[in-house]
This record gives C-alpha cells, structure tokens and sequence, in this order.
C-alpha cells in the first residue's frame, strides 16, 4: 500500500475496472473505499494487480490506522 495525500496504490488479488468502487478494511479495523483510476497486472508469482486511485471519504481514524501501517506514525 502506498499513500499519497488522497490517492492510494493497493495489491490485490482480483482486477478492477477504471471508475469502479472498491471498499475493504484494514486488519486495524477501519474501512476504505477507494474509486479506482488504474489497475495493472504485476509479473510476480502468482496472480497480484495493482490498484491506483482516489479514496473516499477517508476518516482521521483511517488515515492515521494507513500512516501507521506505512510507518508514517
């Protein structure tokens, strides 16, 4: 997971389309949405894609569980 103001870059093992909605949750328990702008096939072992886009609605609380997560704080 990569963090940048408002727009993400997550892994995941399923394909999305540009403009779909995603929402998931983070092990610390807030959840995501983030509306997808680009997903890519990575060449590593297995099937992994990478997800760039915009987050909405992030809260404080999911911002600061991400910053944690990204050694941010």
């Amino acid at each position: 997971m990569h963090l940048d103001g408002e727009r993400a870059r997550v892994r995941s093992s399923i394909p999305s389309a540009p403009g779909s909605r995603l929402q998931g949750t983070l092990a610390s328990g807030p959840r995501l949405r983030i509306k997808v702008q680009r997903c890519r096939r990575l060449e590593e072992p297995g099937v992994v894609y990478e997800l760039e886009g915009r987050l909405i609605d992030l809260t404080r609380e999911a911002r600061a569980a991400m910053g944690a997560l990204l050694g941010g704080g």
